[in-house]
C-alpha cells in the first residue's frame, strides 16, 4: 500500500495529496507527518492494530498513511458510528491505541468502557483527558518499516452503521492485486483531482485514496452539501474522476444537477456498493459526456472489488437484468462459480462464489467464517451471497441478494423484479419494494420517488410480472429515500417504515 504513496510522492512532492475544505496537505507534508507519527508510534511500542477515529480531516489520512508506515494494521473508525458499535469494533480489532481528530476526541469517552485502555497519539495537544503516546521529533523514521505482502493493512467491517459487525483483514497482497488490476485498464495521471464521497471505513473509500495517491493526483472531500450544486461543486475543485454510490446520480438529478454537459469536466466515472442502473448511467453521461464509466462489484471480503465493467451503451443494456448494469468479469488470476440452491455447479445462474489472491483469509471471529468461506478442491472460495446470471463468455449480471427472494403465498417472488417493473411506469423514478410481516404470512410494499402516480397504474405494471395474489399490498411515495452511512439506499429503515404502515 505504501508503494502508491511514496510513488505518487515522487510524481508531486509539492501537489496536494488531499484537500478537505480549506485544510490542502501536500504528498512532502503529508510524507514528513506520517514518518514523525509512526516513529512516536513505534518508540511507545505500539504494533499491530490502531485505530483511525477521524472523519474526512487531516488527521485521519495522514493517520493512515502514519500507521502503515510503522507496519501497523489500520482500523479506520467513524465518530458517526453508535458508540456502543464503535466499542465492539475496537475490541474485536484488538484497538488499544488511537489516532484521532476534534471529532473523534469528543465521541471517544462515549465509546471507552472501564475494561478498556486506550492511548491517543498526542497529534496536535487536544488529546489531554486522555492518557496519550507523546509525538517526538526524535522518534521520526527515516522511512516507512517494509512489511511483508500477506500481512494485514487493514480491517474493514461488513455491517455499515447497524447490525453485528463482520472484522475483515485485508492483506497488502490483496489491495496489491486490486490496484494492480485498476492500473491496467485506467489512465490516471499526476493532474487528475479525484472525488472522495466514501468514508475510509468503507472499501471504496480506501479506492479512491490509493488510486488518486498512485498518480500522484490530489484527493478532493465532497461533503454532503456539495449535492446541492454538484456540477458547481466538481467545476470550482477540478474534480476528474468521480466514484459514488449509485445513489449519487438520483441525489445530482433531483437537484437538477444532470444537465448537457453539466460535468463536462469528469474523465472517469466509478459507482459501486449498489447495483445500478441503465437508465442513470444514461442520465449521468447526458451531464458527463466526456467520461468512461465503470461499474464496480466486489464483497469486502475481497478487496474492494472484484469485477467490473464498462459502459458499452446498447450492449451493456442487453447483458444487464432487471434494468441495471451487467458486473463484469472476475478479475484475472481469480475464478469464480456459480452454484444453485441444490448446490449443483451452473454454467447460467447461482450464487456467485469467488476465488484468488483478493480473497481475505477469513473474519476475525473465526466462527463467523463458517457458511461463507468454503475449501473446496484444494482452494478458499467465497460465498457472496449474491445471485449473477453469465452469459457463455463469463460476463457476470446481477440478479439480487439470495435473501432479497421472498415467498408471498408460495410464490417466490424477485424483489429486483419489482423495483424494476414499477421504476419502468411514468413518473417514477426509482423503487425500492420490501417484505413485511402480516397475519396472512408476508405481503410486499413498494416505496418510489419521482411523481406522484395513481396506485392503480403502478398495480397495473406489477401484474406483468406477478399474480393477483401476491401483489404488493401498498406504494408508498417518497421525495427521496433515506441512505445509510456509505451513501446506499437504508433498506433496513425501509422495512421498519412499512412495519409501521397502517392498513
Amino acid at each position: 500500500m505504501i508503494e502508491r504513496f511514496l510513488r505518487g510522492l515522487e510524481i508531486s512532492p509539492d501537489r496536494d495529496a488531499v484537500r478537505v475544505g480549506s485544510d490542502l496537505v501536500t504528498y512532502r507534508q503529508a510524507h514528513e507527518t506520517a514518518l514523525l507519527w509512526a516513529g512516536s508510534l513505534m518508540a511507545d511500542g505500539s504494533h499491530g492494530s490502531v485505530g483511525v477515529l477521524a472523519g474526512k480531516s487531516r488527521a485521519a489520512y495522514v493517520g493512515l498513511l502514519a500507521v502503515l508506515y510503522a507496519g501497523g494494521t489500520v482500523v479506520p473508525l467513524q465518530p458517526s458510528f453508535p458508540a456502543k458499535l464503535t466499542r465492539r469494533m475496537m475490541k474485536m480489532a484488538g484497538v488499544d491505541k488511537l489516532i484521532a481528530d476534534d471529532r473523534g476526541l469528543a465521541v471517544l469517552p462515549e465509546i471507552l468502557d472501564e475494561e478498556m485502555t486506550v492511548r491517543v497519539l498526542d497529534t496536535d495537544g487536544l488529546a489531554d483527558n486522555f492518557p496519550t503516546i507523546p509525538v517526538t521529533s526524535d522518534s521520526a523514521l527515516s522511512a516507512p518499516v517494509q512489511v511483508a505482502a500477506d500481512g494485514p493493512a487493514y480491517i474493514l467491517f461488513t455491517s455499515g452503521s447497524t447490525g453485528v459487525p463482520k472484522g475483515v483483514p485485508i492483506s497488502h497482497r490483496g489491495f496489491a492485486t486490486y490496484f494492480g488490476e485498476l492500473d491496467r485498464r485506467c489512465d490516471f495521471g499526476s493532474n487528475d483531482v479525484f472525488s472522495q464521497t466514501f468514508d475510509l471505513n468503507f472499501d471504496l473509500g480506501i479506492h479512491d485514496v490509493f488510486a488518486a495517491w498512485g498518480a500522484g493526483a490530489t484527493l478532493q472531500e465532497v461533503p454532503p452539501s456539495a449535492y446541492r450544486d454538484l456540477p458547481a461543486y466538481v467545476a470550482e475543485h477540478g474534480i476528474t474522476v468521480w466514484n459514488s454510490t449509485p445513489s449519487g446520480i438520483w441525489m445530482t438529478r433531483e437537484m437538477e444537477g444532470l444537465e448537457k454537459g453539466a460535468l463536462n469536466g469528469l474523465r472517469w466515472s466509478f459507482f459501486g456498493g449498489e447495483a445500478l442502473r441503465c437508465q442513470d448511467v444514461e442520465d449521468w453521461l447526458v451531464a458527463a459526456p466526456g467520461s468512461k464509466l465503470d461499474n464496480i462489484y466486489g464483497p469486502t471480503e475481497f478487496s474492494i472489488g472484484i469485477c467490473w465493467h464498462r459502459w458499452l451503451g446498447e450492449e451493456s443494456k442487453k447483458r444487464g437484468v432487471n434494468g441495471t448494469v451487467p458486473i463484469g468479469k472476475v478479475h484475472a488470476g481469480h475464478d469464480f462459480r456459480l452454484v444453485t440452491e441444490q448446490g449443483e455447479q451452473s454454467s447460467v445462474e447461482g450464487e456467485l462464489w469467488v476465488t484468488g489472491p483478493q480473497i481475505s483469509t477469513g473474519y476475525l471471529d473465526p466462527a463467523e467464517n463458517e457458511g461463507r468461506f468454503v475449501d473446496l478442491d484444494g482452494r478458499r472460495w467465497y460465498r457472496t451471497g449474491d445471485r449473477v446470471r453469465a452469459t457463455p463468455d463469463g460476463d457476470l449480471s446481477y440478479i439480487g441478494r439470495l435473501d432479497s427472494q421472498v415467498k408471498v403465498h408460495a410464490w417466490r417472488i424477485e424483489l429486483a423484479e419489482v423495483d424494476h417493473v414499477v421504476s419502468e411506469c411514468d413518473g417514477v423514478r426509482d423503487a425500492v419494494t420490501v417484505p413485511k410481516p402480516a397475519e396472512h404470512g408476508t405481503e410486499l410494499i413498494v416505496f418510489y420517488t419521482g411523481d406522484e402516480v395513481p396506485e392503480s397504474t403502478l398495480a397495473n405494471g406489477v401484474r406483468a410480472v406477478l399474480p393477483y395474489t401476491v401483489l404488493p399490498r401498498r406504494y408508498v411515495h417518497l421525495d427521496e429515500f433515506p441512505l445509510n452511512s456509505n451513501r446506499k439506499v437504508d433498506r433496513l429503515a425501509l422495512r421498519k417504515r412499512a412495519e409501521e404502515l397502517r392498513g
